[in-house]
């Protein structure tokens, strides 16, 4: 009989490690251990060719993208166009756009020229301010570098720096300023003098026209200013010297100088719609007028010498010697610092066109970049009004006020006074009196500015003829802007950020502004201008400071030195 519990199954209850000895169990374990440790090995190499392999991958990949934005060897020389707004900040660019396309019956999302190449903001502080001048803000574009309020193409010590303009000259390349202001006013002259302070206009056109120590540096100058170049011995001459610099500048090579549009046109006609350089225009004794006054006849547009300028600098540059120029919305900032809405405007719609007419030349010319910013902003703009502080104010955009304005406030300013001076031996009290009131109503509000509602405590207070001009002219100002239901903070500048505009021949692809997307320090935008062009402004500084002793006034003698100051009382700054 077979016993069933004898044949219950082997190691049916026994542990399984019964059957191994120790020494077995050891070497078992030893052997585990080592498999263990190749997989961890295995995987540790495999993670580490991984990081090698994604880090080659990357560094090569910077490698090419660096290659292709920071290092070149053009075929051909650069064009560099330096656009400056000046005193055209954010609300400005809205107001500029809202009222072109309400005269232009378009919608609101219809862009302006300058709305479709924004790419990022510029800071604007000085070195001794948050809010700057034109004359440092152009200072950190020209020489890359922030300077103090006042300083023209010098550092915080007031020692002279090398300018973009200048050094691109020393490399064989055009140069061109084209501005709306004098020539000699603070943002040209960064680009082309060397003074510590922006009134000694007088001294910048003795530099301007090559007479310190790099020489003639401007092949091109077209603007206002005319009267820092005459002599004292001519009527409205602005210097205090009877240096004659219309005829010094020849010496420098200047044989082309004009003062109208008549004599522009003509040079124009005879060398093929081109100027000869160098060429100088001095279209105005001051700043040249705001564009809605502006006399055709007398003065080109500042799209016109945009122009003219972009068409002979390609011409002239027959080796490919490249240009750098800039141009200038000068009296945009006039406009604003005089609280005057329709100046303000009229200058920014005449900048518009402007930059159209530099995209195109962009757009149809291989390696060629604009840059497009403002040095500051100006009155503290606002669209938006509340003229009582007790009541909530109403949201309202009435642009039809700025259209019936037919005048600048600067010049209805000048005209009152004018009336004034000249009407002052009108015999009988009440007849000068209702002859002034008559002018005012007539001529200064209602066909000047468009007002046909004038209050009697309007018409009275420009009747007086003991006003002083700022008043006449901020009274003017702000009576249309409260109109229009548009405000101001200041007449003079603030110290918001503002807007920064570029755009590149497809030549140089894409990635080529990619060094000015964002939020930068203006100085930022002359060191962009100076890798592009592959400038040494180092080198151009060492020449000036080299030879300063005999040619620059530093901060000491400008301080008690006889030197030509600026005759100019004027809010544009």
């Amino acid at each position: 009989m077979v016993n069933r519990q004898a044949s219950a199954p082997l190691l049916a209850n026994e542990d399984p490690r019964d059957s191994f000895d120790d020494q077995e169990r050891e070497l078992l374990m030893q052997e585990s251990r080592k498999q263990i440790s190749r997989e961890r090995r295995r995987m540790c190499l495999c993670l580490g060719l991984a990081v090698v392999l994604a880090s080659a991958a990357a560094i090569t990949t910077t490698y090419l993208l660096t290659k292709s934005t920071t290092t070149f060897t053009p075929a051909r020389n650069r064009n560099v166009i330096m656009m400056v707004s000046d005193g055209f900040g954010p609300a400005s660019q809205t107001y500029g756009r809202s009222y072109w396309q309400y005269l232009n019956n378009q919608t609101e999302g219809v862009k302006t020229s300058l709305d479709e190449i924004l790419i990022g903001a510029s800071r604007t502080r000085s070195s001794d301010s948050l809010v700057t001048d034109s004359a440092a803000g152009a200072t950190a574009f020209s020489c890359a570098m922030k300077s103090y309020n006042a300083a023209i193409g010098v550092d915080p010590n007031g020692d002279p720096c090398g300018t973009v303009l200048e050094s691109a000259k020393q490399n064989g390349m055009l140069t061109g300023l084209v501005v709306t202001s004098r020539v000699t006013h603070a943002t040209p002259a960064a680009f082309s003098a060397h003074v510590v302070h922006r009134d000694m206009e007088a001294d910048i056109a003795v530099q301007q026209i090559g007479d310190y120590p790099l020489g003639r540096q401007v092949d091109l100058m077209l603007g206002g200013g005319r009267c820092f170049f005459l002599p004292n011995t001519t009527e409205g001459s602005c210097r205090l010297d009877d240096r004659d610099l219309i005829k010094e500048s020849k010496g420098y090579g200047w044989s082309n100088v004009v003062f109208n549009q008549a004599e522009f046109k003509e040079l124009l006609e005879k060398n093929d719609h081109t100027l000869p350089l160098p060429t100088m225009g001095l279209f105005h004794p001051s700043h040249m007028n705001f564009n809605i006054d502006r006399d055709r006849d007398l003065e080109p547009a500042l799209n016109e010498m945009a122009t003219v300028a972009l068409r002979t600098l390609k011409k002239r540059s027959v080796n490919g010697e490249g240009f750098f120029l800039m141009i200038e919305g000068s009296r945009i900032d006039m406009g604003a610092h005089n609280n005057d809405p329709v100046a303000h405007v009229h200058e920014i719609l005449e900048y518009h066109k402007t930059i159209q007419v530099v995209r195109d030349f962009v757009a149809n010319n291989p390696d060629t970049i604009m840059i497009s910013t403002s040095d500051h902003e100006t009155g503290g703009f606002t669209l938006g009004l509340q003229p009582d502080p007790n009541t909530y104010p109403d949201y309202l955009w009435r642009p039809e006020v700025i259209e019936r304005a037919k005048a600048s406030t600067e010049i209805l300013t000048r005209d009152l006074i004018l009336f004034h001076t000249s009407n002052k031996d009108i015999q009988g009290q009440g007849s000068r009196r209702r002859q002034t009131h008559d002018f005012v109503q007539k001529e200064i509000l209602e066909k000047g500015l468009g007002i046909t509602d004038a209050s009697e405590d309007e018409i009275e207070y420009l009747s007086n003829a003991e006003a002083i001009p700022n008043d006449i002219l901020r009274f003017l100002g702000h009576a249309i802007s409260r109109r229009a239901n548009l405000g101001w903070t200041t007449m003079g500048h603030t110290g918001v950020d503002v807007n920064l505009y570029a755009a590149s021949s497809v030549q140089n692809g894409n990635r080529i502004l990619d060094r000015l997307r964002g939020n930068h320090e203006n100085t930022e935008i002359g060191d962009y201008m100076s890798w592009y062009l592959q400038l040494d402004l180092p080198s151009i500084t060492d020449k000036l400071v080299k030879t300063a002793d005999k040619w620059f006034k530093p901060k000491p003698k400008f301080a008690t030195a006889a030197f030509s100051h600026s005759l100019h009382e004027e809010t544009g700054h």
